[in-house]
């Protein structure tokens, strides 16, 4: 029997890990800046977390939820999404209640969704996203969307395309609803089944439609700026004001509904070609929801948030060169001569680590060339080579394999030669007092500039 992972997941390894790691990092970076903390629910909920969350019309529900039953019967579903566990450990722990409004949360973490593999797309992928709860305000939504739109260009994206629309409140959407099925009833029986089922559950959903017949007719079908309240409209060209003040481009797209039910007034899609021409569609997308907190049993609070598909979003940048070749290079790769000098090369080795340099120990044994062809092939920056001589002289022989230089340097001396080789004997004191050039000696809290006795 061939051993091989499930269809629509994949393993990540190599320069692919690197670039989850730096999009996540930078991710999470920019959101702490505008407030956000983590939040981090389970990756399995009660199914009815989704199906009240989501809705029953659409498609995440209805045909792409993992869900099983326990050994007690429960109905369980591998998250699909993020949004409806944050809202249901909100109510559960009653943070409303409990902290100053609004809430500003992140999460990030794998997702579930059993749909055709594609592009930068699989049955397991992962999601990084933000949702700021108990706000109601058009300024509120244009954040979220700045928020989003700087994570991108602080990823290196350039040209990026702003999709936005807007659902309208409960009573523009009421009106839009009922004009769409007035519309609709004149072609569902030639439309797809998807379409037939959207059209008794959500008839938004049909705006969504893909299928290259359907959407000829969804464009003849009556738009939601027809039937918005004076309100939803002077909140919508609100946020819209906002944007364009931030000189934030972005295209008015009518169709665009989003795939879950919970959304209203303010939606949006972040769309991206590549440098080669690949469309990559939305990598991120998010909107506002009013009811979402009320349905799971918490007080009636807004809240609005966005996500991004990480799997996406690495392959952009690798499609565009947008990654490092590695975010966390190996800079020492100590060679002990003989076994003898395996326990002085692992101290050696604990103290570099400790000051924050990535180093790699060689236990192979072999002649000293083949291992030093190693460290290159590993693109070390060093090879710190330990011999008998070396042991009995405090000492090791540290080579720059860019240029080949080496030189023989003190136990002592050893992280400030290579700080200096890199360029980074400024400091190491997380308090800057090693800044103060006259004072540093005498308060130095890492207790590398202090003067000896």
């Amino acid at each position: 029997m061939e051993v091989k992972n499930v269809k629509g997941t994949k393993d990540v390894y190599g320069k692919e890990v690197n670039g989850f790691q730096y999009v996540e990092s930078v991710m999470r970076a920019v959101s702490e800046l505008y407030g956000f903390e983590e939040l981090r629910t389970p990756v399995i909920e009660h199914s009815e977390v989704f199906v009240r969350g989501v809705g029953e019309g659409s498609d995440v529900v209805r045909k792409e939820m993992y869900t099983f039953l326990d050994k007690g019967g429960r109905s369980l579903t591998m998250r699909p999404e993020f949004t409806a566990g944050i809202i249901r450990s909100i109510v559960q722990n009653k943070f409303y209640a409990t902290r100053d409004l609004p809430l500003k949360f992140y999460y990030s973490g794998p997702v579930f969704r059993y749909e055709r593999p594609q592009l930068g797309r699989y049955r397991q992928f992962n999601q990084f996203g933000v949702e700021l709860v108990g706000q109601n305000s058009a300024q509120t939504d244009a954040e979220i969307i700045i928020l989003g739109y700087m994570i991108l260009k602080t990823l290196g994206f350039e040209n990026l395309t702003l999709k936005i629309n807007t659902l309208g409140d409960d009573s523009s959407r009421d009106e839009y609803k009922h004009a769409l099925k007035d519309f609709f009833s004149q072609h569902i029986d030639n439309m797809c089944s998807d379409c037939k089922s959207r059209f008794e559950l959500n008839p938004l959903r049909i705006l969504d439609c893909k299928v290259p017949e359907d959407k000829e007719i969804v464009k003849h079908a009556p738009k939601i700026n027809e039937y918005l309240s004076e309100e939803a409209r002077n909140r919508f060209e609100y946020v819209c004001s906002i944007l364009e003040y931030m000189e934030i481009p972005f295209e008015v797209d009518d169709t665009l509904v989003r795939g879950l039910d919970y959304y209203s007034e303010t939606v949006f899609e972040f769309h991206y070609t590549s440098s080669k021409g690949q469309n990559y569609g939305a990598i991120g997308a998010g909107g506002h929801y009013d009811k979402l907190v009320k349905e799971f049993g918490g007080p009636d609070l807004h809240g609005v948030g966005f996500s991004f598909g990480i799997e996406r979003v690495v392959s952009v940048m690798t499609d565009d060169e947008l990654l490092q070749d590695d975010a966390n290079p190996l800079i020492n790769y100590i060679i002990p001569i003989s076994e003898d000098q395996h326990i002085p090369a692992l101290a050696l080795a604990t103290a570099l680590r400790v000051e924050g340099f990535k180093t790699e120990i060689c236990y192979d044994g072999t002649k000293l060339g083949t291992m030093v062809k190693k460290a290159v092939k590993k693109n070390a920056k060093f090879a710190l080579i330990i011999g008998e001589d070396e042991v009995e002289n405090n000492a090791v022989v540290i080579k720059t394999l860019e240029t080949g230089e080496q030189e023989t340097v003190e136990f002592k001396d050893i992280i400030d030669y290579i700080d200096t080789k890199l360029g980074n004997d400024e400091h190491h004191c997380e308090c800057g007092c090693c800044d103060d050039e006259e004072h540093h000696e005498d308060h130095c809290c890492c207790g590398r500039h202090k003067k000896e006795n």
